[in-house]
């Protein structure tokens, strides 16, 4: 069973102290006086006996500080914090479940449902690489400013969706959303990290995503009970006001086991001496802000063509889609030749990815976001249109993956926990992921029994779920703790570039695709609705189940989304060689510092 472990530790010996002031350079010391036996309120003893190697802390200030909490922290802190990470984890899951049901509806108020794509890539885009600089703030200033940055951007985002009048503005605001609900979400799973063992981390992730057992059937509830009620506007201020007041209790607790933490070991503080000019210049090379910009400037300019062509009179010759695809490659050959030659601090730890676990993790996750938003977006409203379903029960079917995802992620935790390894399992999950998609092939047309539908989905998260857990482990084992956020937010990158190019790829076949096929089935009385029904969910469902004109609609859904099946399958082929990369680690034998699970 996993259990909070208070690692032991050998007593300090006389060669065991750290080098003077004089001599140390960078490294601070914690003297045997620093770590003398203090009890503090609802802390835990520590002693010379209980600490471990050598009694100074090394890396950035933000990993000194969290390897000093784990050292002085109580039992009873640790188990506080575990129950209100679980809530601020169902909080989020049960916001984005909701807002992914609203979302199709949101586009369609405004008549532009077409664009749902095009405000997912760019919202994608940021919230990815943005994990960048995010793992920079939380290693170099700590989790706790980390948290409440992202909190806050959260927060915003969801006010001005709330409050937005037009989709350019509702666009924007799911841009500032995403970045904040991913950078919450990448924040804690850095902290679960730091307090936990690696051979039992699994099974923590697995219990830190449970709560999507639950909203999977909230979310879309609460977001049927919205429409149909006082309107998707007072959906999203429900969650203006969910999202700080749980976060709250996470950053006071935070924040107050690191003061504690400090008064213990004072030498943890640093004094960097700078002037605020000098300040301001440091932390602008330290986040790397040229690259950042380069890199965001580069994907989103090559990848939002792909739903934009559509939408220009000349399409792919239009001079705006041509100037957005040379300006968007010249902007990452200018990142690269940054990150080369000219910046100080890179933006991506380029050594990491010599690892060929690491790489072969990140191009697995970068390759299963990619299929998985191949069909992804139009999957609720397809789920509609093609089987007739209400709001709820799609946001259901289309929410399996969550369910399952949660469930089995106990079971793959449970296995690496037992056997020490990972590979073994990501072999046989890479084929069941392939076979799932080539499944969906056939059986997401119309006329299909929604059975097959529902068998296809379980496949794809049994294999998909399996991947996603042993690609985290393994990623983190490759890894030392300095490093973790590091490469964690190397993960979220490439998974947000997969996510980034599924994305285009869905939105250009749906908008190069939807107005041929409709024009191809829809009866000659109604070839002058073809916008409109193109443009619109609302529009779509308003024709009754077995008219000629729904009929119509379903066939250009169906092979509209077969052909995005195809797509999927494809590339999902790629993570059978991925995973036969990885190194068959042994993880019983990692630790980490202090008191933890």
């Amino acid at each position: 069973m996993v259990r909070i472990e208070e690692n032991e530790r050998a007593e300090i010996s006389p060669k065991a102290q750290p080098p003077s002031p004089a001599t140390s350079g960078t490294v601070d010391e914690i003297s045997p006086a620093a770590a003398r036996t203090v009890t503090g309120r609802g802390g835990l003893d520590v002693d010379e006996k209980q600490i471990q190697e050598v009694p100074y802390l090394e890396g950035q200030d933000g990993v000194r500080d969290i390897e000093a909490i784990t050292l002085t922290w109580s039992k009873r802190m640790l188990i506080i914090t575990y129950v209100w990470l679980v809530i601020v984890h169902f909080i989020l899951a049960f916001e984005s479940s909701m807002s992914g049901t609203l979302i199709a509806y949101v586009t369609s108020d405004f008549e532009m449902h077409s664009l749902l794509t095009t405000a997912q890539v760019v919202a994608s885009i940021c919230g990815g690489v943005s994990r960048i600089p995010i793992a920079k703030i939380i290693d170099i200033w700590g989790r706790p400013e980390g948290f409440a940055l992202m909190t806050c951007l959260a927060t915003l985002g969801v006010i001005l969706m709330a409050v937005s009048r037009n989709v350019e503005t509702y666009a924007a605001a799911l841009v500032f959303y995403k970045v904040g609900e991913n950078g919450m979400h990448f924040v804690l799973d850095v902290f679960v990290a730091d307090t936990s063992r690696l051979r039992n981390r699994a099974l923590v992730l697995a219990l830190m995503s449970s709560p999507f057992l639950a909203t999977t059937f909230a979310g879309p509830a609460a977001a049927q009970d919205f429409l149909q009620g006082i309107g998707w506007r007072w959906a999203y201020g429900v969650i203006a006001i969910l999202t700080p007041l749980s976060a709250v209790p996470v950053l006071w607790i935070l924040l107050y086991a690191r003061k504690e933490a400090r008064k213990r070991f004072p030498a943890v503080v640093r004094n960097s001496g700078r002037t605020r000019s000098q300040t301001i210049v440091h932390y602008a090379i330290e986040f790397d802000v040229i690259g950042m910009m380069l890199i965001v400037a580069g994907f989103s300019l090559v990848i939002l063509p792909l739903s934009l062509a559509t939408y220009q009179a000349d399409k792919w010759r239009s001079a705006s889609i041509i100037t957005m695809i040379i300006t968007g490659c010249c902007s990452l050959i200018a990142f690269g030749v940054w990150e080369k030659y000219f910046t100080r601090v890179t933006l991506v730890s380029f050594h990491l990815l010599m690892d060929r676990t690491v790489m072969g993790v990140c191009i697995m996750s970068g390759v299963f976001f990619l299929a998985a938003r191949c069909w992804g977006p139009y999957f609720q409203s397809h789920l509609q249109v093609v089987f007739g379903l209400s709001i709820k029960n799609a946001g259901w079917i289309g929410s399996i993956f969550y369910l399952g995802a949660c469930s089995w992620s106990f079971v793959v935790g449970y296995l690496i926990r037992v056997t020490n390894r990972y590979k073994w399992l990501a072999l046989i999950a890479a084929p069941v992921v392939v076979m799932s998609a080539g499944l969906m092939i056939k059986y997401r047309m119309p006329g299909t029994p929604l059975e097959l539908v529902v068998i296809c989905q379980v496949l794809e998260t049994i294999g998909a779920s399996t991947l996603f857990v042993a690609g985290k482990i393994a990623i983190m084992a490759a890894a030392e703790h300095a490093n973790v956020a590091m490469v964690l937010a190397l993960l979220a990158l490439f998974a947000a570039v997969g996510d980034t190019i599924g994305l285009g790829v869905s939105g250009g076949i749906w908008t190069n695709s939807m107005p041929d096929l409709l024009q191809k089935y829809l009866p000659p009385d109604l070839e002058d609705q073809r916008t409109k029904i193109f443009g619109s969910l609302v529009v779509q469902l308003s024709y009754k189940w077995g008219t000629p004109g729904r009929l119509a609609i379903m066939n250009a859904y169906g092979e509209g989304m077969q052909r995005m099946c195809i797509a999927a399958c494809a590339v999902l082929t790629l993570t059978i060689p991925c995973a036969l990369a990885w190194k068959n680690l042994n993880i019983r034998d990692k630790q980490m510092k202090g008191r933890v699970i």
